[in-house]
């Protein structure tokens, strides 16, 4: 009863090279509450240029221009679509707006980076990633995480066999707010997890539950449980809350060698590995004989060079670009978080029952 513990290892998938201008002009959409993080790095990244950023909202436009002030700006998406001289487009609107910003500027020629979840369907995630194959561009989704050290290394321990067969994961982000008001809070946070899991197991599930309640607006749930359900009996849990007193983010993978806690608020030691486990005795005759061992070992904390994920995430999109390399969180990769999510919030509507993907 687990997961196939072999994955595949981290690399992206071959295309060929491209032939262009080695500097990559961006435009991006939205200064909200990612798009200056967003901006910061895309400034720092190599053979990067932002040429131009875009908010509805004048005052976040203000804010942006008091710390880049010579930084075009507008309020007006379209200026950016039609623009020849930029190269690639960022997205970090709410998730309604995605698709449409998204296939327009796809059909102008523009390479894109955008925010998850990508779509709000797997139809649309599925336009978005055959508009850009057509046109032989770059689609890229936000899915920071798999860009950390830390993840990375988990998929380097899960890989190499060292905590054995993964039995079960088990995954809490919760925190108070940020409320959204066009996605509840399973397609706000979950994204997040689901696509470390896929990351690390390299494994779709076969099916989803996903249970849940809206305390705050009556329509969009605030807390759920979704569970991914996976062959020969596997399975990973995400819990997830807007209502919680604590920030916590942290993630259980436990093997039938070892334990892993993953604790991303944790500034130094992220990653911490038990040598813990339950053994059955290979042979008994009689119930007296039956005995389960409980194997306690050492802890210890990997050490994990620090970086800034997202810095890693934006640099790789411009080289995706400028290579033809087909990123690692590349539309195909969106779409299937989209799949998961959608497929929960079906769940959502029968009330927690069982939906196949």
């Amino acid at each position: 009863m687990s997961f196939n513990k072999k994955v595949s290892p981290i690399k992206a998938s071959e295309s060929s090279p491209r032939k262009m201008d080695p500097m990559i002009t961006v435009g991006i959409i939205g200064c909200g509450y990612w798009g200056p993080n967003l901006a910061r790095n895309f400034m720092s990244a190599q053979n990067c240029r932002v040429k131009i950023l875009c908010d509805v909202q004048p005052e976040r436009l203000a804010y942006m221009q008091s710390l880049y002030c010579d930084m075009d700006i507008a309020t007006d998406y379209k200026r950016l679509i039609e623009d020849p001289r930029i190269d690639a487009l960022v997205i970090a609107t709410p998730v309604r707006y995605h698709f449409e910003m998204a296939l327009e500027a796809l059909k102008a020629e523009k390479h894109i980076f955008i925010e998850k979840p990508m779509a709000t369907s797997a139809r649309e995630a599925r336009i978005l990633i055959d508009t850009a194959q057509e046109r032989d561009l770059t689609l890229m989704v936000g899915h920071t995480f798999i860009y950390s050290s830390a993840v990375r290394k988990i998929k380097e321990l899960v890989t190499s066999g060292e905590l054995g067969e993964i039995q079960y994961i088990a995954a809490r982000r919760l925190n108070l707010g940020l409320f959204q008001k066009d996605i509840n809070v399973t397609w706000d946070l979950a994204p997040h997890d689901i696509s470390i899991i896929l990351y690390v197991l390299d494994k779709m599930p076969d099916s989803i539950n996903c249970q849940g309640k809206a305390h705050v607006n009556p329509d969009i749930e605030d807390i759920t449980s979704l569970v991914l359900n996976y062959p020969n009996g596997g399975i990973a849990t995400i819990q997830n809350s807007w209502l919680d007193p604590n920030k916590v983010r942290d993630m259980t993978f436990v093997g039938s060698k070892k334990m892993l806690v993953y604790n991303d608020l944790e500034p130094m030691e992220k990653i911490k590995i038990y040598d813990k486990r339950v053994e059955i005795p290979p042979h008994y005759d009689t119930f007296a004989e039956f005995h389960y061992a409980y194997h306690y070992g050492d802890m210890h904390a990997p050490y994990i060079k620090q970086y800034e994920p997202l810095k890693v995430e934006c640099q790789h999109f411009i080289d995706s670009i400028t290579t033809g390399q087909i990123p690692v969180t590349s539309g195909e990769e969106g779409l299937k978080v989209i799949q998961i999510l959608e497929a929960a919030s079906e769940s959502l509507r029968n009330g927690g029952g069982m939906v196949k993907l």
